[in-house]
């Protein structure tokens, strides 16, 4: 049941200048069905955001159904998709899924997981300006609407991204200033606290990281206090609704209620009857693997279970009263580690699992690892390719190429689930995107290294952090695969272990139980200099800079010590690539010949691609990178191509071939598609020639030398002076 009313608009515009631009909010002036929408706009970059709750419950549902989507429209960039066939939008860019990503981890904390009424957020970019990312005023519409809504949300939240330019810091740079920056930090704001982290940097230290936290905090205070300013004058009174799908005390007749306090004392009766073993089923497991626990956990349940039926409990009631057992298991997890510093497998709070490392087990790839920590095991395998493989870019923020890309699978056999495989979503997108920027920074650039970069990691077990684990495969691949990373990359979880009277503590590699109710996933990858990648989401409604400071700490000692286990494996990138590799060689024409090795229609960059079987990329400078497995293709690719484009240098002798006689000498074709004149005076030393037929005829192989090239590119050749 829900229940609310509306609260009058009194404002129709609300505006802060921030960071040097205008942050505008306008509510609920469209899309007025919803139950509150903005429109934000930050610079000329303009969105839409709506919200809108179901009356009625989802039912059977065991979860909290939040769907946060973020919609990129071409128009908003004033370009028509590039695709020939489809102009509609599809599927949701990669980048378009990361920004829904981090508006649902900002908001999601703030309600209350028992509903079980379907809420969307809706953000649609209606016009952007090219040079203000939409999302951060994205993060701003989710907040303004939920917070002026009569959904119960507990906010609000503000975005901001922190930049460093020579020393100096900026706040939400530009597309341009962010190129120029050391680092991209994004942090989501509730009060002071941080509720979300999305960071990108090159080998930066833990000290300046967490100035920028700082800086951020300092800057975020008067963006809140708008958002407060329009709750107050335009907000909704929230609903109350009931969670679990359990009516008020008003709604229920005498029957329904006693069966209600019956379901009351009997969850207080269980929860007494789990408190007095809990222990041994949780830190007493002898093995101490992912499973040993689940069954030790249930079997736990399962007394439970019997305790309740031999006092005659129906089965939906004895359902309903296991209603509080998760979160009971996840609150004794924490507790024991807050008070005893005990954890469920054993070890120090500061503790990593045990690490293994293998490369190069997959002989005909191109580059292959494996690394396990603890029962988290991933495999990550490398495939090169031409320039020609790179990813083109079609969306509305971002087009070109991209030439190195991670993708990241997660099978249900990882966790020991049988369900149906329906290819990457969200979370695989996210965790695959999370571990390319941790690698980013390494790479080598194009012009050392030409390849496409294609890592997949493949998960074949989970217990915790398999996107970490997946960074470090994917460095260890890389390094097995020749390619001249700078140094390798490892990342960690740092978790959290929290209660309501604000007691916590930070742990370090965090698995199963551990990321539970009151716990934080804080993801930091680096080298042995500094941080690459951040990413964290939290269960709490915040967490303060003192945790933050912690979980670098942390997380730079645990880096380090997983480094040196993946140095022992591999300590730097292998001098030969794989036999399987293809090779690239790269040669320079003149931009003007470049429509000579492609030929009328492609006709002749397919006529070598098809009798040489090499790939042909050319850049528009005139560079040509040429991409073969057999040297023989490369040789005769090579050697075709710089037939096509050579340029006829003066004082040069070529071996030329006569093509055709004219009474006042004969054209030689010294090499494809350049020919010269040789003069009747330049054709013998000893006589005077009157018949040139009596010594050149068509086909005739002769050497010649450049004697001059006018103005308009013609050549004038001799015999007698070679």
């Amino acid at each position: 049941m829900i229940k609310g009313r509306h609260a009058l608009m009194k404002k129709d515009k609300y505006t802060l200048d921030w960071a040097g631009k205008t942050l505008t909010i306008e509510p609920n002036v469209v899309a007025k069905q919803a139950n509150a929408s903005c429109i934000v706009s930050y610079g000329e970059t303009v969105i839409l955001a709506t919200a809108v709750i179901n009356k009625e419950l989802r039912e059977g549902t065991s979860f909290f159904p939040l769907m946060v989507d973020y919609e990129e429209k071409m128009y908003a960039a004033g370009r028509i998709k590039g695709s020939r066939f489809i102009k509609r939008e599809t599927r949701p860019t990669d980048e378009a899924i990361l920004t829904a990503r981090l508006i649902d981890r900002g908001i999601r904390p703030l309600f209350d997981e028992r509903i079980r009424n379907d809420i969307q957020v809706i953000i649609t970019v209606l016009q952007h300006d090219g040079e203000n990312d939409p999302d951060i005023p994205s993060i701003f519409g989710a907040a303004a609407v939920l917070h002026i809504s009569d959904i119960p949300w507990a906010g609000p939240i503000a975005g901001i991204r922190v930049g460093q330019i020579n020393g100096e810091w900026v706040l939400n740079p530009s597309y341009e200033a962010r190129e120029k920056s050391d680092f991209e930090l994004t942090i989501c704001f509730h009060d002071d606290k941080i509720i979300n982290i999305e960071a990108g940097a090159n080998e930066t230290d833990e000290k300046t990281m967490l100035e920028a936290f700082k800086f951020g905090q300092k800057h975020i205070k008067e963006p809140l206090k708008l958002l407060e300013q329009l709750r107050k004058e335009v907000g909704k009174e929230k609903m109350v609704i009931s969670v679990n799908g359990q009516e008020d005390d008003e709604e229920l007749d005498s029957n329904q209620k006693a069966s209600q306090k019956e379901i009351e004392a009997l969850t207080v009766e269980a929860k007494e009857f789990a408190a007095k073993g809990i222990d041994k089923y949780l830190f007493n497991v002898p093995v101490g693997t992912k499973r040993d626990r689940k069954e030790k956990v249930y079997a736990l349940k399962d007394e439970l279970v019997e305790m309740l039926k031999k006092k005659n409990v129906g089965k939906d009631k004895i359902k309903k009263i296991l209603t509080f057992f998760d979160d009971f298991i996840e609150t004794r997890v924490s507790e024991a580690i807050i008070k005893d510093k005990k954890r469920i497998d054993g070890r120090n709070i500061t503790d990593v699992r045990e690490i293994k490392s293998k490369v190069g087990f997959l002989s005909r790839l191109h580059g292959s690892a494996l690394f396990d920590r603890g029962e988290t095991e991933v495999m990550s395998i490398v495939t090169l390719g031409s320039p020609g493989d790179e990813q083109f870019l079609d969306g509305m923020e971002l087009t070109g190429k991209k030439r190195f890309m991670h993708h990241y699978n997660f099978p249900p056999y990882s966790v020991g689930e049988a369900k149906p495989m329906r290819g990457a979503g969200r979370r695989e997108v996210g965790h695959g995107s999370l571990a390319e920027k941790a690698i980013m920074p390494v790479l080598p650039s194009k012009e050392d290294f030409p390849y496409t970069i294609r890592v997949v990691s493949e998960v074949l077990s989970s217990n915790g952090s398999s996107s970490m684990a997946s960074t470090c495969g994917c460095s260890l691949s890389l390094m097995d695969a020749g390619v001249p990373i700078k140094k390798a990359v490892a990342g960690v979880a740092i978790g959290l272990a929290s209660d309501d009277k604000g007691n916590y503590r930070v742990i370090t590699d965090i698995q199963d139980l551990e990321d539970g109710k009151g716990g934080m996933d804080f993801k930091v990858t680096g080298t042995d200099e500094g941080i690459t990648a951040i990413q964290m989401d939290t269960k709490t409604t915040g967490v303060s800079l003192e945790i933050i400071e912690e979980s670098l700490k942390q997380g730079k000692d645990a880096r380090i010590e997983i480094l040196k286990v993946m140095n022992e494996a591999i300590a730097k990138p292998r001098e030969e690539m794989s036999p399987y590799a293809p090779r690239i060689e790269t040669i320079k024409i003149s931009p003007d010949k470049i429509r000579d090795v492609i030929g009328p229609g492609g006709k002749m960059i397919n006529e070598i691609i098809d009798k040489t079987g090499v790939a042909i990329d050319i850049e528009d400078d005139g560079t040509v990178f040429v991409t073969s497995i057999s040297a023989d293709g490369m040789k005769e690719a090579i050697q075709w191509i710089k037939d096509l484009t050579q340029e006829a240098k003066v004082g040069k002798t070529y071996d030329g071939k006569v093509v055709r006689i004219m009474d006042f000498g004969a054209f030689v074709e010294i090499f494809p598609n350049q020919d010269g004149m040789v003069h009747v005076s330049e054709i013998s030393k000893t006589e005077r020639v009157n018949d040139i037929n009596k010594y050149l005829k068509v086909g005739q192989e002769v050497k010649v030398k450049v004697l001059k090239i006018d103005d308009t590119g013609r050549v004038s050749l001799s015999m007698k002076q070679v």
